[in-house]
């Protein structure tokens, strides 16, 4: 445990080619991901119902714009050529996105919620790839460069708590109201027509405030005026 310690530290001077060339492979993993998704945050927002959530998107596709322009400088800083590696979690969580916009109803609050869900996915891929990355350049002793993701993994935290302020602040109470009687969020969806959602890992989910990890079911109880747990 004491040499995991110290590695992780820095204070370990054993050889860390094998780390340098991971940590090239991770961040050619997220420049391909922050690539695809200029152009899937452009799709994600023409299908949004409501402004709010059209532009949190249009927001976020500018800052990945400068995540990608960040990329290239850490990239020229480390003396690598700037490269993509294909990241087959960012690809499937774009599809997931895809499928909301199938699955859901044109101009329903419910393919609001949808869409913010599997931002909020893409985004906790994010920064668990902007947070190892970050912790690697510390260890390589790439200061400057440590300094950049640290900028990127900030962006991307604060996206994810405005996406789940959108998401209560009233598309998720208005979902609700959809999903009684005429399930518009097909996939997802159980029987009754309850709406089915994830909590956040990071204690905030966007389904449902107070919804921390699990999974977690509600229905429209009109006795309460908004949805409950179940």
């Amino acid at each position: 445990m004491d040499n995991v310690r110290n590695f992780f530290s820095g204070d370990d001077n054993t050889d860390r080619e094998g780390l340098q060339a991971l940590f090239v492979n991770e961040l050619k993993g997220i420049y391909y991901t922050e690539n695809q998704l200029i152009d899937a945050l452009q799709e994600q927002a023409d299908a949004a119902t409501s402004d709010e959530v059209r532009n949190a998107f249009l927001q976020h596709q500018q800052e990945t714009r400068g995540q990608v322009q960040r990329l290239e400088q850490i990239f020229n800083q480390i003396g690598v050529e700037a490269d993509e590696m294909t990241c087959n979690a960012a690809d499937g969580l774009i599809d997931d996105a895809q499928m909301v916009v199938s699955n859901t109803e044109t101009g329903s609050l419910t393919r609001d919620a949808g869409l913010i869900i599997a931002g909020q996915k893409v985004e906790h891929h994010e920064i668990a790839a902007y947070g190892s990355l970050h912790t690697l350049a510390r260890v390589l002793g790439h200061t400057q460069v440590a300094q950049l993701l640290e900028q990127s993994l900030q962006e991307e935290k604060t996206t994810d708590q405005k996406l789940t302020q959108l998401a209560e602040s009233f598309v998720n109470d208005q979902a609700a109201g959809e999903s009684n009687g005429n399930g518009s969020y097909r996939s997802g969806s159980d029987d009754s027509g309850s709406v089915v959602g994830s909590g956040s890992t990071y204690g905030t989910g966007s389904y449902g405030s107070g919804t921390t990890s699990g999974s977690g079911t509600y229905r429209n109880d009109p006795t309460l005026g908004g949805m409950t747990g179940v």
